[in-house]
């Protein structure tokens, strides 16, 4: 069945291989303080060109029975389902069964006028102007009932396009559900039998599915959400509801054969490979954010899903994978990943508690002062408050900001950090917040 029904990676061996131990400790050091805060609970895995450097479960995959997660635990991987999806699609391509710039009315023949510049190129690459059923009003009262397919696109298929495919880009679980009707009609298979029997058999990813709740399925963690009170059980989504949008679940163990599997050629076709890894709009390709760092290109996904969140992500230039599956909801998986490839690409991370505080003088602490936008109706506000620098968000109370250096600062109230940018000048024009993983730009106001 295609190129990759020939893959023989069943008995690919995961060994453990030696590593400078200061790396693996400091990326054991990174994540148990997160673990030690019950700010993450799940399995980690680092590998370089496929062989494991670090592969360890941290708190629990079942609280009730005290169960620890391991290697083999399986957890719900929500939107990193969403580079699955997007190799069957390619995989269909290969076929001739599909085409990625064809309206997706040629295999879904009642789709509405609205759609008619909707392709599964633009669902790829969310830019297909699908609105996003997850973000209705009625989700949460729906997401604990057994669907279908065609009920779910049901929900969306009567309302007006967010924008003009092709126009801009807007992350949209919606688009993801057209690709899974577009996957069954061209295959004439279930998504579910269609990535089992395409993708995790021929790559002996035997921990990996299409999640049910019903089934009873070994080693499966359980999902938890932090409260005010404690961490508590995670609210129930039926299974039925994310379909190729965040329905798949795996190990950590099992996506670093898929990652040496579909980068080492043995998935896709080398062209396939090349068009699922090119960007859209942004930093988003098919299923799968790119970013390039120097002459180094990263290509990563990460994921949320009721009690669950993770990460997936591959350096291209230098061979390594880092895998974090959490199952407590929260942001540490996405930020986890991205200092543990940090310190796996040979770069240092300083823990919050590591930080250290310096003087800056007033007339130094002042230039900082203003509004700096970090969306539409969303920004920061920066004063000098007694000789203190703080930062007010909207519709929240100002916390106070602690200098590492010029233009580098520190809260002390969170894990979240802020660096200033200024023009050839020398004037200040904006700043970067780094926090959960993420670096979020804001301009400064005139």
């Amino acid at each position: 069945m295609g190129r990759v029904a020939a893959l023989g990676l069943a008995a690919l061996s995961l060994s453990v291989v030696p590593a400078l131990s200061q790396d693996v400790d400091r990326m054991d050091q990174v994540i148990r303080a997160s673990a030690d805060q019950d700010a993450f609970s799940g399995s980690v895995l680092v590998a370089r060109n496929g062989e494991v450097l670090l592969d360890r479960g941290y708190g629990l995959a079942n609280r009730e029975w005290g169960i620890a997660n391991a290697g083999d635990t399986r957890f719900r991987l929500a939107s990193v389902s969403k580079q699955f999806t997007a190799a069957a699609v390619m995989i269909l391509k290969e076929r001739g069964l599909v085409d990625l710039d064809a309206p997706v009315k040629t295999w879904l023949p009642d789709a509405p006028a609205a759609w008619d510049g909707v392709t599964a190129r633009r669902l790829l690459n969310h830019t297909a102007g699908t609105p996003d059923f997850t973000r209705f009003e009625d989700y949460e009262a729906l997401k604990t009932q057994a669907t279908t397919v065609e009920a779910l696109v049901a929900r969306f298929r009567d309302r007006p396009l967010d924008f003009q495919p092709g126009e801009r880009f807007a992350y949209s679980n919606s688009g993801y559900i057209l690709l899974t009707a577009l996957i069954e009609k061209a295959s004439g298979q279930t998504y579910a039998d269609f990535v089992r029997e395409n993708l995790f058999q021929p790559l002996g990813m035997s921990d990996s599915g299409y999640d049910d709740h019903a089934v009873v399925l070994p080693r499966r963690a359980s999902g938890y959400v932090p409260t005010d009170d404690g961490v508590e059980n995670a609210d129930y989504v039926d299974m039925s509801v994310p379909q190729g949008a965040g329905g798949l679940y795996s190990t950590t163990r099992d996506l670093l054969k898929w990652e040496l599997g579909l980068f080492g050629g043995r998935v896709l076709q080398s062209s396939s490979l090349t068009e699922l890894i090119t960007p859209g709009r942004g930093d988003y390709a098919l299923g799968l954010e790119v970013k390039t760092d120097g002459a180094d290109t990263i290509v990563s996904h990460s994921g949320g899903i009721e009690g669950f969140n993770t990460y997936l992500a591959h350096d291209l230039s230098k061979g390594m994978t880092v895998v974090v599956l959490g199952n407590l909801n929260g942001a540490a998986p996405e930020k986890l990943g991205g200092e543990l490839m940090t310190l796996a690409r040979g770069g240092t991370v300083t823990l919050q508690g590591e930080r250290q505080a310096v003087a800056l003088a007033p007339e130094t602490l002042r230039t900082y002062e203003g509004v700096y936008e970090l969306a539409p109706n969303f920004a920061l506000t920066l004063s000098l408050v007694n000789g203190t620098l703080t930062a007010q968000a909207t519709g929240q109370k100002p916390l106070e900001l602690s200098a590492e250096a010029t233009d580098a600062f520190f809260l002390s109230a969170m894990d979240a950090q802020i660096v200033f940018t200024r023009d050839t000048t020398g004037a200040i024009t904006g700043l970067v917040l780094h926090q959960g993983g993420r670096e979020m730009p804001a301009k400064k106001r005139p």
